[in-house]
């Protein structure tokens, strides 16, 4: 064990995300250096480099700044989706679309899609 490492709290971890994800609860990261904040699991902080992480709970509705439609989909997909980016409290998360939304649109975490054994998030729109 390194210096220091006995301080920091223990990572966050895919299997971790994906079981709170279907607990209807996003999680992500916030470094401990400079508050950056991540939607996934990371080893390093994508601002600064830290390694030091707190574990936070995201918003599940947030607002929809990217989007397309996946016309020829891999297999184990819908025929044709829709996939959104979404805004969460300063992180960003990448799910599919249950309806359609177009940019600026509001958004909730509705439900889960599980391909191979990944889980990822779906959202719809705020009604």
């Amino acid at each position: 064990m390194s210096e220091g490492s006995a301080d920091r709290p223990e990572p966050l971890t895919y299997d971790d995300w994906a079981a709170a994800l279907h607990d209807d609860v996003l999680l992500g990261q916030s470094c401990q250096s400079c508050g950056a904040v991540s939607s996934v699991p990371a080893a390093a902080c994508r601002d600064c480099g830290d390694r030091a992480f707190e574990t936070i709970a995201l918003p599940t509705s947030g607002e929809v700044v990217s989007e397309t439609t996946i016309g020829v989909p891999p297999t184990g997909f819908p025929d044709r989706y829709q996939i959104a980016i979404v805004g969460l409290g300063g992180a960003r998360v990448l799910g599919r679309v249950d309806g359609h939304v177009d940019i600026g649109d509001a958004v909730e975490l509705s439900d889960v899609s599980v391909v191979d054994g990944d889980s990822a998030p779906v959202f719809a729109p705020v009604e």
